[in-house]
């Protein structure tokens, strides 16, 4: 059965992150690998986190099933902690949510889920995008389109060219949108850029899908949501990603949640039915674990104060090595100027170099990335940010 199967390439992530694992270079720099990484390279548990497992481990008093909806109480704390708790949409009983396998499986669920209303339905992602949303869209069977989003010559956000096609984008097809810390250009949209995309949406009827991987990780838990509350409060229907992986740290654990906006009370009911079977019959039941996890933190006044307290720590971190690459970056005498890095939000940015010189970067001097030049900021550190610097200056030269 299976000896026709052909060989398929490496993903291009997990790929670099065997050649980092193999080179004996003790200066070696890994900017590849998505995660979040501390002063010392290590990608750490939360201290809340381990707290809340102490209290978990001590408490739970059954492993049974939680039902293909997963918990009620973890659906109910994500959602306003990404609503707010005074939406107008939660007043009016129009979201209904599935805990999933991290922000993929919520991904994954939703397009299954389009793809039940309308087959074939066309979805608008940004160029560039996070590259595994064409996958696990489009092996769905929806029809992948892209909006402009990033000038890499500019290493600016490609506005006014966003703003054109999207005026052309009908009722009927979904436009993926980031909600804060783009990946992989850490670019975001501007308040009075997310007014204009709203007006848009309600303009042209298309149904916006939201995926928020970073929320705390660009501005704060508050202003991260911006776009998405405003977004909700605008148009009919709507469809929210969200990960629990960056914020809470919780990679491993696959922590996710996928909600949907719908018309009113009745049609979320019809449409809840039909995720949940989307759910049966892909992995039947969510894990428990990390969502436990989440909804101790959420709903408990202390443990609440502490993670918001380590996502603080971890949001200045990045915010400070931006900082610090710019200016370590001049005084490399580097010839170009990375300015725009400072910018940015969340743990991504292009270097807006070519491939050639991402090769030379690996080959000479064992630094790791994509040949996009996306680099994770948090692969960074005071010990390693020097020798970084030098070597991207001299290949740039």
């Amino acid at each position: 059965m299976f000896n026709h199967l052909s060989q398929l390439p490496a993903d291009p992530i997990l790929g670099l992150l065997s050649a980092f694992r193999a080179d004996n270079n003790p200066n070696k720099i890994d900017l590849g690998v998505g995660v979040y990484k501390d002063e010392a390279g290590h990608t750490p548990v939360l201290q809340v986190v381990k707290e809340a497992e102490v209290r978990l481990l001590r408490s739970e008093e059954s492993k049974a099933y939680i039902g293909p909806a997963g918990a009620a109480g973890f659906n109910a704390a994500i959602q306003q902690l990404a609503l707010g708790a005074g939406h107008v949409v939660l007043a009016d009983n129009r979201v209904r949510s599935v805990q999933t396998p991290g922000g993929c499986g919520a991904l994954r669920v939703m397009a299954e889920l389009i793809q039940r209303a309308k087959k074939g339905a066309t979805i608008w992602m940004s160029d560039p995008t996070w590259v595994n949303h064409i996958p696990l869209f489009g092996s769905a069977g929806l029809q992948i389109k892209s909006y402009p989003y990033y000038d890499r010559d500019s290493s600016k956000l490609h506005f006014d060219a966003m703003v054109e096609t999207l005026k052309k984008v009908g009722e009927g097809d979904l436009v993926l949108l980031h909600a804060c810390c783009h990946n992989p250009s850490g670019a975001d949209l501007s308040r009075e850029q997310w007014q204009v995309l709203a007006k848009i949406a309600q303009k042209q009827g298309f149904t916006p899908i939201v995926d928020m991987a970073y929320q705390g990780f660009g501005d704060s838990l508050e202003e991260d949501v911006y776009g998405l509350r405003l977004l909700a409060a605008s148009v009919p229907e709507m469809l929210l990603a969200v990960s629990c992986s960056k914020n809470f740290g919780l990679y491993r654990e696959r922590v996710g949640m996928a909600m949907v906006l719908y018309s009113d009370g009745a049609a979320a009911d019809r449409g809840q039915s039909q995720l949940t079977n989307v759910v049966r019959e892909n992995y039947s039941m969510p894990p428990s674990h990390g969502a436990a996890i989440v909804e101790s933190i959420l709903t408990d006044a202390g443990l609440r104060a502490n993670w918001e307290a380590e996502l603080i720590e971890m949001r200045e971190r990045i915010n400070g090595l931006r900082e610090g690459l710019v200016g370590r970056l001049k005084d490399a005498g580097a010839a170009k100027d990375f300015d725009f890095i400072r910018h940015q939000k969340g743990m991504f940015s292009f270097l807006g170099i070519n491939p050639e010189q991402v090769h030379k970067l690996q080959r000479d001097y064992s630094i790791y990335m994509v040949d996009s030049s996306r680099i994770n900021i948090a692969g960074l550190s005071e010990t390693n940010m020097t020798y970084f610097c030098r070597a991207l200056a001299a290949v740039i030269e």
